[in-house]
């Protein structure tokens, strides 16, 4: 889910209660906050705990609401997990220390020095062109072991990775859930075994990649072809707009101003778009037929 804000500090409630609003109504399975679509790192740690405290008080128990913890310290990370258990949250995510790129067994030591002080279930967050490094084979395999470790998010964009770790999980964890960041993947990777996605585009559209999962789910191939279709066809027209890697966030949050749901402001340094992005937006949303 993206963070929506009326300025540096300054959570858009009224908009945020919408937007959870539209993604409960729309169907999904639950709600990620605090993802890289919520820009959580450019937040303060004060504004990480009001989006958790108002998102559950909205969700109210509809669906799991999953809080993301990434920190570049570990003492934030288990603060952030304690509150959002506090708040009624259901399970916290991590993916690795994002600065000082680590090492695998710096890695391990990192999720097994964290995991005591966690309150929730863990689920881990593999997003190496953010982090510098990917969670290794040997390091999921540890992770299987653990109890409170409960799934993987893969935003690695890597279907090889995504198919050996999920056959690793197999036959040891079951249980395990294997979701897809990247949603031009969502279809591929629910054939594959996968579970689902946390995808960004589902704040905007969200039944589409609901009927796209179930479709994908239930081996209609027909239907999965049509609906991936159109995922990648918001992809390219929403996402392409801006020239940086921002525009994904600066796409989504522009869509979500234009229908009404909520403010577009950015967390610093990127700002919104300007009204020649605006309108262009504006204009592939009604090719796309999507309305608030």
């Amino acid at each position: 889910m993206v963070t929506p804000l009326t300025a540096r500090d300054t959570l858009d409630i009224a908009g945020l209660e919408r937007l959870v609003e539209r993604l409960v109504i729309g169907g999904v399975s639950g709600i990620f906050v605090l993802g890289t679509t919520g820009e959580a790192p450019s937040l303060s740690h004060r504004l990480r705990r009001e989006v958790v405290e108002h998102t559950c008080r909205f969700v109210s128990g509809r669906v799991p609401v999953l809080v993301g913890i990434t920190d570049t310290s570990i003492v934030e990370s288990a603060q952030l997990a304690a509150a959002a258990a506090d708040f009624g949250a259901d399970a916290v995510v991590t993916s690795a220390p994002f600065y000082f790129p680590a090492g695998q067994p710096e890695l391990r030591e990192f999720i097994e020095e964290l995991l005591p002080e966690l309150p929730l279930p863990l689920m881990l967050y593999n997003m190496p062109s953010l982090t510098k490094t990917s969670f290794s084979r040997e390091v999921v395999a540890w992770a299987l072991g653990q109890e409170k470790i409960v799934g993987l998010k893969d935003s690695s964009g890597d279907l090889v990775y995504f198919r050996r770790m999920r056959y690793l999980a197999e036959t040891a964890r079951p249980d395990w859930s294997f979701l897809v960041g990247p949603e031009e993947l969502l279809a591929e990777t629910v054939l594959l075994g996968g579970h689902g996605g946390i995808n960004g585009g589902a704040n905007l559209h969200p039944t589409l990649y609901v009927e796209l999962y179930q479709a994908a789910k239930a081996g209609d191939l027909t239907r999965t072809r049509e609906l991936s279709a159109r995922v990648m066809a918001l992809s390219e027209a929403i996402y392409q707009v801006g020239k940086h890697g921002s525009a994904i966030i600066k796409g989504l949050k522009c869509s979500l101003s234009i229908l009404g749901i909520c403010d577009d402001f950015m967390a610093a340094p990127f700002h919104r778009f300007h009204e020649a992005e605006r309108e262009i937006i504006r204009g592939r949303l009604g090719e796309l037929g999507i309305a608030e």
